[in-house]
């Protein structure tokens, strides 16, 4: 059984669970602890011990430390890609890719240990110095989420202990091998016992127990949005800082001008790729009305090239859904578009592979609407609508209107209307002529609206959140 790591040692749980690849649910990848609220009482009691020292250590222990860590990933990349997709179901390419990202992140802030910045500046009385600076908040409590179980972790944890901050790790239940393996190489790194912990388990236990107890002074959570919501409230009812990445109904405009080839690629890509389980994922596909035919008929033909099987298994495009519950999800919001009035134009079905498995053959609905329930909540699965649009501008219109603000994209060989876009789209991330899903490492992640809450996360950005601003002014 794969133990908790708690305050240098790895320990049992109260009890364990069974990790099961969605591939083949005959595979049991292993047995993986469970904590209890004491357990997590002990994780955040060596956090909080450990917050002190760690917080005036020395900035290259910390980059040696982050550099080391990132060092194995990216040397382990066909071993935990392998892993990853085995337990959540991406491509073996595509967990490989997201092992690589992971290693990179550490990369990244491993030389930001050593670019911590401040400002010297004069004061507006005489006989004054005046100096601004970052210092960590403190212990931060990460949750993270079952979709990208390895570079979400890593673009938390990392940047926390660059800023010199303790972690107490909760993992998604349905992925605890990844963030397991992460854990396994971060403790050969040579942090001091209760700088970085890890405590799987339920999250009404776990993720509860970090909510309440106030030596946790930063929460970092991704999630659903109505889970969001109770850590929102939670954290702020006791005034801890508090950052949210949730969901997205994030739409793709495709306008009469553009390239056909460049829209079907963006369209499947961020559609449907990694089973289309990307909170980026491009759900709504608001095409232009003479362009409208052509571009449903290219994508159904481009859908039905697709292999959709295990995702270890070579040539595998679209791996399996997640779990069982994500799968009757995605096809209760199929059967609630086709209600609705929209036309299942491709796909669709429950497939049959080689091994019992959750898979789903990608899903096209078109002449949607922007009022269906299809087109205003997250289904988080490979299901996308077709939204025709009048013209640029109310194709605008209906991409702004969600309460959503995460990424937005648009195909277009107008500059005019591609730099009118990138002022006008109400939303974090912006995409002209590449797809919604699909980020780099070093610069910022989130939205706008109910997509995200608190600072950004990523690149040199995630200093907002994990440090504090001190002022010190100095007598001359």
């Amino acid at each position: 059984m794969k133990q908790l790591y708690i305050n240098g040692a790895w320990l049992d749980g109260a009890s364990s669970s069974a990790n099961i690849n969605p591939s083949n649910t005959n595979d049991v990848i292993g047995h993986y602890a469970l904590a209890d609220a004491q357990q997590t009482e002990l994780a955040i009691a060596a956090a909080a011990a450990a917050a002190p020292g760690w917080a005036l250590s020395n900035i290259q222990q910390r980059a040696d430390a982050l550099d080391k860590i990132g060092s194995e990933i990216l040397a382990r990349r066909e071993e935990l890609g392998t892993l990853l997709s085995r337990e959540e179901g991406k491509t073996r390419p595509e967990g490989i890719g997201e092992v690589v990202r992971a290693g990179n992140i550490f990369k990244f802030y491993a030389a930001e240990c050593l670019r911590l910045r401040g400002d010297k500046l004069p004061s507006v009385r005489p006989n004054l110095d005046v100096e601004v600076t970052r210092e960590p908040v403190g212990v931060v409590g990460i949750i993270a989420p079952w979709n990208f179980p390895i570079a979400i972790p890593s673009w938390k944890i990392a940047p926390a202990l660059a800023y010199g901050n303790c972690v107490v790790m909760k993992p998604a239940e349905l992925v605890p091998a990844s963030t397991w393996a992460l854990t396994e190489i971060i403790s050969r790194a040579g942090l001091p016992p209760g700088v970085f912990n890890l405590v799987m388990g339920h999250g009404s236990v776990v993720g509860q127990a970090l909510l309440n107890d106030r030596r946790v002074n930063a929460i970092s959570f991704t999630g659903s949005v109505a889970t969001g919501k109770k850590v929102a409230m939670a954290a702020m009812g006791r005034l801890a800082k508090v950052q949210i990445e949730m969901g997205g109904k994030n739409p793709l405009i495709v306008l009469d001008d553009a390239d056909l080839a460049t829209a079907v690629f963006c369209a499947v890509q961020g559609s449907y790729f990694s089973t289309g389980q990307r909170c980026t994922a491009s759900s709504r596909l608001i095409v232009g009305k003479n362009i409208y035919p052509r571009f449903v008929a290219a994508v159904k033909q481009e859908l039905a090239k697709l292999n959709v099987g295990d995702a270890l298994t070579a040539g595998t495009d679209i791996g399996p859904v997640v779990d069982a519950n994500q799968l009757e999800q995605d096809m209760n919001y199929i059967r609630i578009g086709r209600d609705e009035g929209a036309t299942l134009a491709f796909g669709g079905e429950r497939l049959d592979g080689p091994t019992p498995g959750f898979y789903l053959r990608p899903a096209l609905l078109t002449d949607a609407s922007n009022d269906m329930r299809i087109s205003r909540e997250e289904i988080f699965g490979p299901v996308a609508s077709v939204i025709p649009a009048d013209s640029y501008e109310h194709a605008l219109a209906l991409a702004n209107d969600t309460e959503f603000g995460l990424s937005s994209g648009i195909v277009t060989t107008s500059l005019k209307h591609a730099t009118h876009f990138k002022r006008h789209a109400q939303a974090g991330m912006v995409m002209v002529n590449v797809p919604t899903a699909g980020v780099d490492y070093h610069v910022p992640f989130g939205g706008t609206k109910a997509s995200s809450y608190g600072a950004r996360e990523q690149g040199s950005y995630a200093a907002e959140f994990f440090t504090t601003v001190k002022t010190a002014y100095c007598g001359v």
